[in-house]
């Protein structure tokens, strides 16, 4: 494997356009081929963003001796098969978030990742924004104290006519498009939770539209979190420590925060381009490690979230046709 590391993607969508922008904030990642289901919207995705090999099928992507890696870009259901396909062939993965659809299919990737001995990462950038970084290593050094409380919401207005939200058979809901952001920030800071409570609202295609969850923990810690498709919300996170309060505004892709205690007031900024790129650097560097896991994103921890996630939707009776 040469210093750089050869990216490829599959897809050519939304996601997939920031990954490529991302990709040329980094000296040492090369975003060399891109995969699309027809030659056409490949050719036109290399053309726009200057990737030199644009292939008509993920299975020619993924077949391709110059590509190292693979950024997983298409729609919740097909995370599954499109990061097999790229495991099988012996390729690194970085999946967008979620990494499945189901904990049973989490487990599966899993399992194939380690086997061969591949980095496989869950894309959940908001951890590795610079914002937040900083502010996990303050909590953690045991500056502000024990968190008691957290709180984080997550809603945006999703059109009424996009499929892949309002469909149950494409994954649809606020779940795992809009929840996971909450749910994976309560993960990272207070572990997997003991007890879990939730209610939730469906639309007319039986999908979750706002949810509200509360969970607690054998700490005494609790998270309060929501999310909505239907009505815009704060989307921010607050976290109550013993010696300070902090917030944290559009939490999900965090440029600042405040903290209060009873003495200050102080605003940390720490401004980016992208946001990307800092997931992308961070499994670059461990992909030339040897390492094939995340000890910020870990697969355990994944596959735990699936499961807190999975519960939730047996909670509110909805169960995707492919589950």
């Amino acid at each position: 494997m040469s210093t750089n590391i050869r990216w490829g993607i599959i897809s050519t969508g939304r996601i997939a356009h920031k990954f490529a922008q991302a990709t040329k904030l980094l000296p040492d990642a090369d975003l060399v081929a891109v995969g699309s289901r027809s030659k056409e919207a490949a050719d036109a995705f290399g053309k726009e963003l200057g990737v030199p090999r644009c292939h008509g099928s993920y299975e020619d992507l993924v077949a391709d001796p110059q590509v190292d890696a693979i950024y997983v870009a298409t729609p919740h259901p097909f995370h599954r098969p499109n990061t097999l396909l790229a495991l099988e062939a012996g390729k690194h993965v970085l999946c967008e978030k979620p990494l499945t659809v189901n904990a049973g299919e989490a487990a599966e990737v899993i399992r194939v990742a380690r086997a061969k001995g591949l980095f496989l990462m869950e894309a959940m950038w908001t951890r590795f924004l610079p914002v937040w970084v900083d502010l996990k290593a303050r909590l953690d050094s045991g500056e502000f104290g024990q968190i008691a409380h957290l709180q984080a919401n997550f809603g945006v207005p999703m059109p009424a006519d996009e499929a892949r939200i309002h469909e149950p058979g494409l994954a649809g809901g606020g779940l795992l498009d809009l929840g996971i952001y909450p749910i994976s920030l309560a993960s990272w800071f207070l572990g997997k939770p003991d007890k879990v409570l939730s209610w939730a609202t469906m639309t007319k295609t039986h999908v979750d539209e706002r949810t509200a969850m509360l969970f607690s923990y054998a700490g005494g810690s609790f998270a309060m979190l929501s999310s909505a498709i239907d009505v815009w919300t704060t989307c921010e996170a607050e976290i109550v420590a013993e010696k300070a309060w902090i917030r944290v505004p559009r939490f999900w892709e965090a440029q600042s925060y405040e903290i209060v205690t009873p003495d200050a007031r102080d605003v940390v900024t720490k401004p980016f381009e992208s946001g990307y790129q800092f997931q992308i650097s961070h499994s670059m560097n461990r992909i030339r490690r040897g390492q094939t896991e995340s000890e910020v994103m870990s697969l355990d921890e994944s596959l735990e979230i699936m499961k807190t996630m999975d519960g939730l939707r047996a909670e509110w009776g909805f169960k995707y046709p492919f589950e």
